[in-house]
């Protein structure tokens, strides 16, 4: 927090924190968050954990089909993203991810102790959600992954590429790999265009030490698959480029969990809830029927009362 007297912390983009819906991480560092709330009684509460360089205002839509099925959606931009702080897009330790969820989850728990709580992850936000349920495994109802980043590009992680990058990060840690490839989020144009022209997302180069983070915590997924056993969703397009369907494969065949459930997109890209109208239209009701399918009692307080 700010010193008396002191300016006020304002965001990335010159925005004082303190006009801003936000919370404050354990290393004081401001964090921006969104908050979907319906007009009544929520009936469950879901995070959602957006993906590399991008932010929270990407999933409108998903939060606001939720919003109309009683749900209580909320975010926040990770550290170094959108509207937080933090250096862009590089961290020192994963952990920092999925620590900072927790305090959020716990804060909106606090307010909310009865309620079912679900978690929300698209590609490295996939990653964080999945190390999130396996720390605390008896706190989410479900996990829902759409193209998540379980596995790295079996081209970008051969033993040979991953030795070196290890030792450019010892060297080099700020050597710059390049951007995320924008053509490659969708196929459908107008959606590249936006993430393109979205000034929230971070669209300068990978640093080495962000990729060697990355190859870290998807090196623990794979030591966490065999003993997951909480119920997940994952959605992933069979021509992602970004993140190895091959990983959605590995979790799916592996895990323990009784309920689970993997639904492959023939054709489709990276961001499927912002592919072709006729994908994202059916991610949007598979996502939405599955949480609300989960839900321990649909039954209104209305109805009970009468």
């Amino acid at each position: 927090m700010p010193a008396p007297g002191a300016a006020p912390r304002r965001s990335p983009q010159g925005v004082p924190y303190a006009a801003l819906p936000h919370i404050v991480n354990a290393d004081g560092l401001y964090l921006f968050c969104r908050y979907w709330e319906p007009a009544g009684p929520p009936r469950a509460l879901v995070f959602v954990s957006h993906g590399a360089g991008e932010h929270s205002g990407p999933y409108e839509g998903i939060a606001q089909t939720l919003k109309d099925q009683s749900l209580l959606v909320f975010a926040h931009d990770h550290v170094g993203h959108g509207q937080s702080e933090g250096e862009r897009m590089n961290i020192k330790d994963f952990e920092i991810y999925i620590r900072d969820v927790l305090q959020h989850v716990d804060l909106m728990k606090s307010r909310h102790p009865d309620l079912p709580v679900f978690i929300l992850g698209h590609s490295m936000g996939g990653a964080i959600s999945i190390l999130t349920a396996c720390e605390r495994p008896n706190d989410f109802t479900g996990v829902v992954l759409i193209g998540p980043m379980i596995q790295l590009n079996s081209e970008s992680a051969t033993p040979f590429k991953v030795c070196m990058a290890k030792v450019a990060n010892y060297m080099l840690p700020s050597l710059n790999l390049g951007p995320i490839e924008s053509k490659w989020i969708s196929r459908d144009k107008t959606q590249v265009e936006a993430y393109e022209n979205d000034e929230l997302i971070y669209h300068g180069g990978m640093r080495v030490s962000f990729a060697v983070q990355l190859m870290g915590a998807t090196a623990r997924i794979k030591k966490e698959i065999p003993s997951i056993n909480w119920p997940f969703l994952i959605l992933h397009g069979d021509a992602d480029k970004l993140c190895d369907i091959g990983g959605s494969e590995m979790m799916y065949e592996n895990a323990q969990s009784l309920d689970k459930k993997l639904k492959i997109y023939e054709g489709a890209y990276h961001a499927l809830h912002h592919e072709l109208p006729e994908v994202a239209e059916s991610v949007l009701k598979e996502v939405s029927s599955w949480i609300t399918e989960r839900l321990p009692d649909t039954t209104s307080p209305q109805q009970q009362a009468s």
